[in-house]
């Protein structure tokens, strides 16, 4: 299971003193344990999370890794963005590989021209039911509001 490679890793960058790494996964490994808390909560049983729930916590945390680049970026904070960026290349390596702009047009474009009811929040569900995870949610958006003219 992917939590236990992040876990195995988190031990490698203990001994191999990669203090960088050792903090991201760290991080992540408590970003993990906090969605497992809000499960067991939610569902009253005690279950480790799935491969795909640990992979959209991971999306989670690259995203919001992503927006702080853009927020640092644009702040004339050139240091702290590239302290943010080192830590999505980190996290990028659990993630699977992002489809192509080309890609994602091609399969927002046949998903949207098949739908069969043409509205925004139909479509968009259909279209991330495919996609979620191997595509860029925000282009997805994008795309998909511009196909639908919405």
């Amino acid at each position: 299971m992917l939590k236990e490679k992040i876990t195995a890793d988190i031990k490698e960058a203990m001994k191999s003193g990669a203090a960088e790494r050792l903090g991201v996964l760290r991080m992540l490994s408590s970003a993990i344990g906090n969605r497992k808390i809000e499960k067991r909560a939610k569902t009253g049983k005690d279950e480790d999370l799935t491969d795909d729930e640990v992979m959209e916590v991971i999306g989670k945390e690259a995203k919001k890794r992503k927006e702080s680049i853009a927020v640092f970026v644009s702040g004339g904070r050139s240091d702290l963005a590239a302290q943010e960026e080192k830590e999505l290349v980190i996290l990028g390596a659990y993630l699977p590989a992002q489809m192509s702009e080309a890609d994602t047009v091609a399969a927002v474009t046949r998903i949207v021209d098949a739908a069969p009811v043409k509205e925004l929040g139909p479509v968009m569900k259909a279209v991330m039911a495919e996609l979620k995870g191997k595509a860029d949610s925000s282009l997805v958006s994008r795309l998909v509001k511009e196909r639908l003219g919405a």
